[in-house]
């Protein structure tokens, strides 16, 4: 029934919690054991007080009774409280663990996943597991225990009859096994159903203002239908499966009441048995019959937690393919400087590198800046330098020390990124800017803002620095989301500064009053600055100009235009002679 996934989740997230499923254990066993001693007494009551008229037996047994209910009252509430307490830490351990995996994980994994499913199987699959372990805990626990005990309890009572038992458990397990036949393939569905929903939702949502600006509007409520009728027809298949089921479970409890009570009244008219024999064995009937019912719960449950499981151990078992080193270099020079030797890279699975053979370093109080086509590998080199990637040969040091053998730590305080895409997360613009120095001082937020030629606009929010940022930042512009993730790195301070293309959404005077800024701001740090346009990097001291991953030329922007082709097509393709010279 469990599969090796959902062993292995389970094991893991409930070993720190062994003594509380012990006392959920016990507790169910007390419980359980009470509630199977409470027909034999009532048998009594009936058998030896009410028939017999003896008033004193009915008050001493009844109040044993009460007491043994009360027993199994606290006890049942007490499982409840410890099962659900149990439930609940194993549920947010869970989540914990898939999450810190994923931030450990380089851009490969993350692509490799996607952010859909890695949203889906952080919220719904591991709440999926966890209302197993709480079910679990709550109801299925006692199971087993009052099947076992119900059996044993009603053979005392009455052995001819044992039969029907029998019979009702043998018909209720082979419904049981068809059932759980039939779901397995259909939750696994169902989860993969709800990822490409997801993906679907994602994707429109992000994507608002492209599909409007090209009336796609029709089209992509077509494909979300699409996508959400599987959805229902997945839901409704395992729908329809319980609908069935449990009036099949309800006609063998009622058939077999029928059968008790018909045997039962021939037994006594024959005096084989007493009225009280007859109540206790019909209880334990009903007893053991719903205890397979919960055991049928279970099985319905555990299938799609076993999908969700596989797809949890999957998340928390993969390895990033950027592995911490076992032991770190954790003392470096404090200089910035950067060296990149020999390095290609290649994506898993491509027959051709990315980047080939790419020698050259970026110093301190220096701008190095990278141009080429789309395509041509800048991008993927701005991530070799924070390892966001691993270069496939060669090798990328900073400070003389290869990134691959530096303390991740160390080697991201060094680093301040300005990505391609820049994003702000929910809160204020404060909290934004003190994502990399959270000691940060308003005078240091408001001096990056000055540099990043963002102040401006941040005085015109309301609440200045405690203005609110949307999630993504969609409630400020994208050129103001750019200057606000220059503003971010800025105050950190890094010893290392990387601009993947971020100056593309300003216009040319912002642009060049910020590049005029940026030039006093990191004087003493090492700048490395990839962009699609000449005029932002124009004055770099050294311009590396990239084709299909190679160094095609080096130099500054005068030498460039005489002794490269390339720069001088990319430069021509942009700028007049007047402005180049």
């Amino acid at each position: 029934m469990f599969n090796h996934a959902l062993n292995r989740l389970l094991r893991r997230g409930l070993k720190p919690y062994l003594t509380q499923l012990l006392i959920v254990i016990l507790l169910q066993a007390f419980a359980t054991a009470a509630s199977l001693e409470l027909p034999t007494l009532n048998a009594g009551i009936i058998d030896n007080g009410v028939a017999k008229g003896d008033t004193n037996y009915i008050w001493v047994h009844g109040g044993y009774m009460l007491a043994v209910s009360l027993i199994q009252v606290i006890a049942q509430i007490g499982a409840a409280f410890f099962g659900a307490q149990l439930a609940m830490s194993f549920g947010r351990d869970t989540r914990a663990a898939v999450f810190d995996n994923v931030l450990s994980f380089s851009s490969r994994e993350v692509n490799q996943f996607g952010a859909p499913s890695l949203i889906t199987r952080t919220t719904n699959d591991v709440q999926q597991v966890q209302q197993l372990v709480l079910m679990t805990c709550i109801m299925i626990l006692g199971a087993p225990i009052t099947m076992i005990g119900g059996v044993i309890m009603a053979l005392r009572t009455d052995v001819t009859m044992s039969w029907i038992i029998l019979v009702a458990v043998l018909i209720l397990g082979g419904v049981i096994g068809v059932l759980v036949t039939f779901m397995g393939p259909v939750f696994a569905s169902m989860q993969k159903r709800i990822d490409a929903l997801n993906r679907v939702l994602r994707e429109q949502i992000s994507g608002i203002r492209v599909v409007r600006a090209f009336v796609r509007e029709p089209y992509e409520r077509e494909r979300f239908a699409v996508a959400n009728s599987d959805v229902t027809k997945t839901a409704l298949t395992v729908g329809r499966a319980m609908a069935t089921m449990f009036p099949i479970v309800m006609m063998i409890l009622n058939v077999s009441t029928v059968a008790v009570l018909w045997i039962g009244s021939k037994q006594i008219d024959a005096g084989n048995i007493q009225v009280g024999q007859m109540t206790a064995f019909l209880t334990y009937l009903m007893q053991i019959l719903m205890s397979v019912m919960m055991a049928t719960m279970m099985v319905i449950m555990v299938p799609r937690a076993a999908v969700c499981a596989e797809r949890i151990m999957e998340v928390i078992e993969t390895d990033s393919t950027v592995v911490p080193p076992k032991n770190p270099v954790t003392q470096i020079g404090e200089a910035g400087n950067v060296q990149l030797t020999d390095v290609t890279f290649t994506y898993p699975g491509a027959e051709d590198a990315v980047l080939k053979d790419l020698t050259f370093d970026i110093r301190p109080g220096t701008m190095t800046a990278v141009i080429g086509a789309t395509g041509s590998g800048k991008s993927t080199l701005v991530n070799l330098v924070p390892r966001l990637y691993d270069a496939t040969g060669g090798t990328v040091e900073v400070d003389g020390v290869d990134v691959r053998t530096l303390d991740p730590e160390i080697l991201w305080n060094r680093i301040g990124l300005v990505p391609q895409k820049p994003y702000l997360f929910t809160g204020t613009v404060a909290s934004n800017l003190r994502f990399g120095k959270p000691d940060a001082t308003d005078e240091e937020l408001w001096h990056a803002l000055e540099v990043a030629q963002a102040a401006d606009f941040v005085r015109e929010m309301t609440g200045e620095l405690d203005a609110p940022i949307a999630q993504g930042g969609t409630n400020v512009s994208g050129g103001q989301r750019q200057r606000l993730s220059i503003a971010r790195a800025l105050v950190k301070r890094p010893d290392i500064y990387i601009f993947d293309d971020s100056f593309s959404a300003l216009d040319v005077t912002t642009d060049a009053k910020l590049r005029a800024a940026l030039v006093a701001e990191t004087r003493q740090s090492a700048v490395l600055v990839v962009a699609q346009r000449v005029s932002t990097i124009r004055d770099a001291d050294d311009i590396i100009v990239l084709e299909a991953g190679r160094i095609v030329g080096r130099g500054s922007h005068d030498e460039l235009l005489t002794t490269c082709e390339t720069y001088a097509e990319i430069v021509d393709s942009q700028l007049s002679v007047e402005d180049a010279a």
